[in-house]
């Protein structure tokens, strides 16, 4: 590739030798990240000694990165980061042809009709949880709804396939696991290194995880039955190439991986859902209005999803102001241009979904939660290719997508079904981004339905 002349990148504010731009990080990722939106379409920041990370802004060309020139881009250092971290890589965190390998052998785990009996499950978890609601009880709701993410994840990955005492041990463990995830990403290398006590429950923990899943995976193996969930459906997966079955430690990974991606952010928009709803008189009555008259006092299931308009606008516009992404990466094999810039390879590319989602340039009165401007009436003019990226775009795109959707619809009009939720007044919440962005402390008041 010939190399033209670009424009320099500027660099964002605040950055110090050797430790970069670790001050303003920690003080406040978040509005840090949002603050670079306003230096340019490209914008250089420093997360570790002697590379530069360059955070994309402008939707065309964050859309040009993630789907035009994916081809020539690695997934970057987070991705691989956590691929180290979980003890292997997965179809989250695999790159090129081991991607593809990784995706096709996932996808049926997440077609249409496997979806379709997963909302059985869910249902059934979310159900149990709320029973045990009672009225004038105040939740953490975020707390709440960890738990609840990680029992609808045991029910959809591992239905009968794990006993109660190795279900126990894999809820003990995953929260230690996911919150170390989050710290390893992000800190230098070095940190995991060190002898500290965190780090050595974080070793631990993995540990215990991955052989909880593969002595499940094993028996299953041995006893060749089929439990009816995803553990079943991994193990009977193929290489289309090869012919071969996954192997143990693969499976490990992938449900590890899954755990940790997906229960998090499946938390923390819930936990939001609610306490928007909550906050939002007309908000409530209208989506509770909608569930009377499409579900007729009987339980959800997957036919109703698309017939729930409304409720599915409050879940968009959910995951527009509240989006969990605040850093997702990809790395250049090659020189790559991208706009008006010649990028070296090896150059680390970011772009932050949380902040791109509140650009008020692309979403008027950015910080209002408004459903209805997803309604058709008010999307007359579509949104820029690249503006909203709920699930990312291109071959990289979330393989869970309609899952995510249809988990979060089936807890979420489940639990509006059985209980009003009341936000306790006087605690304002604020996001708080680690690995993941979440919502600090939500406390909420349980009133019969």
């Amino acid at each position: 590739m010939t190399t033209t002349a670009s424009p320099p990148i500027p660099v964002a504010a605040g950055s110090l030798p050797l430790i970069g731009h670790a001050i303003p990080l920690l003080r406040d990722n978040l509005a840090f990240i949002a603050s670079v939106r306003n230096r340019g379409p490209l914008v250089r920041i420093h997360l570790q000694p002697q590379q530069p990370t360059i955070v994309v802004n402008d939707p065309a060309l964050i859309r040009t990165m993630l789907v035009d020139l994916a081809p020539g881009l690695d997934k970057g250092r987070f991705f691989v980061k956590m691929g180290q971290v979980l003890g292997g890589d997965s179809v989250v965190t695999a790159a090129g042809s081991d991607h593809v390998r990784h995706r096709r052998q996932l996808q049926p785990a997440f077609h249409r009709a496997e979806i379709a009996r997963y909302v059985d499950l869910m249902r059934e978890q979310v159900t149990r949880t709320v029973d045990g609601w009672r009225p004038g009880q105040v939740l953490n709701v975020r707390d709440v709804m960890m738990d609840l993410s990680l029992d609808m994840l045991a029910a959809t990955v591992f239905a009968s396939s794990l006993d109660e005492r190795a279900f126990q041990e894999i809820r003990r463990h995953l929260p230690v696991v996911m919150k170390g995830v989050g710290a390893r990403v992000m800190l230098p290398d070095w940190v995991e290194k060190l002898p500290l006590p965190s780090n050595r429950r974080f070793n631990e923990s993995r540990a215990a995880v991955r052989a909880i899943i593969g002595e499940a995976v094993e028996a299953l193996r041995t006893s060749d039955r089929d439990t009816g969930d995803m553990l079943s459906l991994l193990l009977g997966a193929r290489d289309e190439e090869t012919g071969e079955p996954m192997t143990g430690h693969q499976i490990c990974s992938e449900i590890l991986t899954l755990a940790v991606a997906g229960t998090e952010t499946t938390a923390s928009v819930l936990s939001w859902l609610l306490y928007e709803i909550g906050r939002n008189p007309e908000i409530e009555s209208r989506f509770r209005a909608e569930l009377d008259e499409v579900l007729q006092g009987r339980p959800v299931t997957f036919d109703d999803v698309p017939k729930l308009p409304y409720t599915r606008n409050v879940i968009t516009e959910a995951l527009r102001l509240h989006h969990t992404g605040w850093l997702v990466t990809r790395r250049t094999l090659t020189e790559t241009r991208i706009g008006g810039w010649d990028l070296p390879a090896g150059t680390e590319l970011a772009y932050c979904q949380h902040a791109l989602h509140r650009d008020p340039e692309l979403f008027p009165d950015p910080l209002r939660f408004d459903p209805d401007r997803w309604s058709d009436d008010r999307q007359s003019t579509p949104l820029p290719d690249g503006a909203f990226l709920p699930f990312g775009a291109g071959k990289h795109k979330c393989i869970g997508d309609q899952f995510a959707l249809t988990e979060m619809t089936t807890a979420l009009v489940t639990i509006a079904r059985a209980r009003r939720l009341d936000v306790v007044p006087g605690r304002p919440v604020r996001p708080v981004a680690r690995a993941t962005v979440q919502p600090g402390t939500i406390l909420m008041k349980v009133r019969d339905h």
